[in-house]
């Protein structure tokens, strides 16, 4: 998300990538590094465990799992690279928020000041996404200014979008609505508005994943790698690239025997 202001704390959008090898390279042009689930036929349905517990969160959870998993083609001319598939979350604590293989799982809850509005993580065997967490927090969600349907709108397609392998289109703070939700913004609403994927997506979702096929899936297949807490700034381990600004920084943490944790965050 671009600027988010607040008069007693700040926000930040995060999204965190658990690694058994870490790659780096853009697989296109908002690619995050090339990852991916692995498939053996396009599309693919990627499951979405709901463990969310207000209305609010539904419709949002709801609306996302809608655009992600669309066929685009009617619309934009794109092939339909993914569909979605809204399932009963298996998280027994929505805080702890543990990740189930070969799928996504979205928790809201008050995860405190911490500085971040959502969390995204991937665990990854390669190149390949194996599961995913998305983390949306209360702490800020109940209080003005973020305490709307746009601005939960955006954030859950945002972190969706990431664990489907996206990375943001801009992040240029004074830049205006590009109409996507991988989009930095101060105004959900824009004009344009925020909210939804973009017709960019859709073509980056199709180059990921229509440039090949894989041997085996990772979908609803895959044995779990972690289950490690990281939305607490002191868990991302050191620092290891940050902007001029310290605006956006990298951090990464080792467990040895080959996993790692490497944070991407943008700061408010």
């Amino acid at each position: 998300m671009r600027r988010m202001r607040r008069a007693a704390t700040t926000a930040a959008l995060t999204f965190t990538l658990i690694a058994i090898t870490f790659q780096l390279g853009l697989f296109a042009s908002h690619s995050w590094g090339g990852y991916h689930w692995a498939r053996t036929a396009n599309p693919f349905t990627l499951q979405i465990g709901d463990n969310v517990t207000t209305q609010a969160w539904e419709a949002a959870l709801a609306g996302a799992a809608h655009d992600w998993g669309i066929d685009p083609k009617p619309l934009y001319g794109w092939l339909q690279a993914v569909k979605t598939l809204i399932v009963p979350g298996r998280v027994s604590n929505n805080r702890r928020c543990s990740p189930t293989s070969g799928q996504d799982e979205v928790c809201n809850a008050a995860y405190g000041n911490n500085g971040w509005l959502g969390l995204a993580q991937i665990w990854v065997n390669g190149t390949h996404i194996t599961q995913g967490v998305v983390k949306l927090n209360d702490t800020y969600f109940n209080n003005p200014p973020y305490n709307t349907q746009p601005w939960r709108n955006l954030v859950t397609c945002q972190e969706i979008g990431h664990t489907l392998g996206l990375d943001h289109q801009n992040t240029n703070f004074n830049d205006p609505n590009l109409g996507t939700c991988m989009d930095y913004t101060n105004n959900p609403t824009g004009p344009p508005d925020n909210e939804h994927p973009n017709s960019h997506d859709y073509e980056e979702l199709q180059i990921i994943y229509y440039d090949h096929l894989d041997t085996a899936s990772t979908v609803k297949s895959s044995p779990s790698v972690s289950n490690a807490r990281l939305e607490d700034p002191s868990q991302w381990g050191r620092l290891m690239k940050s902007t001029r600004s310290g605006r956006t920084q990298v951090f990464e943490r080792d467990f040895g025997n080959g996993e790692r944790v490497v944070t991407f965050v943008i700061w408010a």
